[in-house]
C-alpha cells in the first residue's frame, strides 16, 4: 500500500492562527545547505526568491525538501506573474506565493486564476506527474488543491498603493507585502525606503490590509523600522537576508583581524570601501 500523506500548513493558516506578526528572512544564495541552516535558526517563516537570486526549478525544489523537516513556512518568490511559470512551481510542491509587482486587481485575479484548476482558474492538470500531489498520494487533491495554496501578492508601486483596495477585494489574494524599496524607486525616491512619504504608502497599505480582513506584510531589514511597522499593524516580516548577513559578517571579520593600510587604506590595494546595507 502506498503511503497517504497530507499536504503542509499554508502561509494563509499560519497567519491566522499567529497571536503576533510572524517573523521571517529572504534565502536568495540559491543553496539547499543555507536553507536549511535559516530553516533551523527558530524563524516563523523563509522568502526563497527567485525573482532577484539565483533560482531556478531545481534548486527551488532542492530547498523545499531541505527546509521540510522545521517547523517554519517556507513561500517562494516567482520571478513575473507567469501562470507557465506558477504552474511549474506549483507542480514542484510550492504551496505559498508571493507574487511580485501585482499593480492591480486585473493582475491579481490572473494569479490568483493561474494557481486554481477548472473552472475557477486556468492551472494546467498534471497532478499525478507531479510533487504537489505527492503522485496521487495526497487524497482528492484535484478537489482539494485550492485550499492547499497561499497566495501573497506584493505592492510594489505608486499604482499598486493607489489600487490597494481593489487588490485587497480580490477573491484567493491571502495577502499583501509591501515592498518599499521598489514603492521608493517608483516613488522617484530610489534608495530612500526610510522616507516618510514611503513610509506614509506603506502604512497606508497595512491599514488598508486590516479595514479589508487580511494579513499585510512589509520588508524591513532596519529594527526600528521593523518594529514600527508591526506597531502600524504588519502581520508579518521579513528582517534580514542570508547573503547580506553573509556579507557584513565576513567584512565584520575581516575588519577585526585585518589591519588598516598605514595611508588610511584597506590593504592589498583594496579600496577600502564599505558597502553599503539593504
Amino acid at each position: 500500500m502506498p503511503v497517504r500523506v497530507e499536504p503542509d500548513r499554508t502561509f494563509r493558516e499560519a497567519l491566522a492562527a499567529a497571536d503576533r506578526p510572524l517573523v521571517g528572512m529572504w534565502v536568495c544564495s540559491g543553496s539547499p545547505l543555507i536553507a536549511e541552516l535559516c530553516a533551523g535558526a527558530g524563524l516563523d517563516w523563509l522568502l526563497i526568491d527567485a525573482e532577484h537570486s539565483p533560482n531556478g526549478l531545481e534548486s527551488i525544489l532542492a530547498q523545499l525538501q531541505a527546509v521540510r523537516g522545521y517547523p517554519v513556512q517556507a513561500v517562494v518568490r516567482p520571478p513575473v506573474n507567469d501562470s507557465v511559470l506558477l504552474k511549474q512551481y506549483l507542480d514542484l510542491g510550492v504551496q505559498d506565493l508571493l507574487i511580485p509587482m501585482v499593480n492591480s486587481a486585473a493582475e491579481a485575479k490572473a494569479a490568483v486564476s493561474a494557481v486554481r484548476y477548472p473552472p475557477h482558474g486556468m492551472r494546467g492538470v498534471g497532478s499525478a506527474l507531479a510533487r504537489a500531489s505527492r503522485w496521487n498520494r495526497i487524497p482528492d487533491y484535484l478537489a482539494r488543491a485550492a485550499e492547499t495554496i497561499s497566495v501573497t501578492v506584493q505592492i510594489e508601486t505608486e499604482a499598486a498603493v493607489a489600487a490597494v483596495e481593489e487588490i485587497l477585494a480580490v477573491d484567493g489574494v491571502d495577502a499583501i507585502f509591501v515592498g518599499p524599496s521598489d514603492l521608493a524607486a517608483s516613488m522617484g525616491l530610489l534608495g530612500q525606503q526610510e522616507h516618510p512619504k514611503v513610509r506614509a504608502a506603506v502604512e497606508h497599505c497595512l491599514t488598508a490590509a486590516k479595514t479589508a480582513g487580511k494579513p499585510g506584510g512589509v520588508n524591513a531589514f532596519n529594527e526600528a523600522t521593523a518594529r514600527a511597522y508591526m506597531d502600524a499593524g504588519a502581520s508579518f516580516v521579513l528582517v534580514g537576508a542570508d547573503v547580506a548577513l553573509l556579507a557584513r559578517g565576513t567584512e565584520a571579520l575581516a575588519d577585526k583581524f585585518i589591519p588598516t593600510a598605514p595611508d588610511g587604506g584597506a590593504p592589498f590595494g583594496g579600496t577600502g570601501d564599505t558597502p553599503s546595507s539593504y
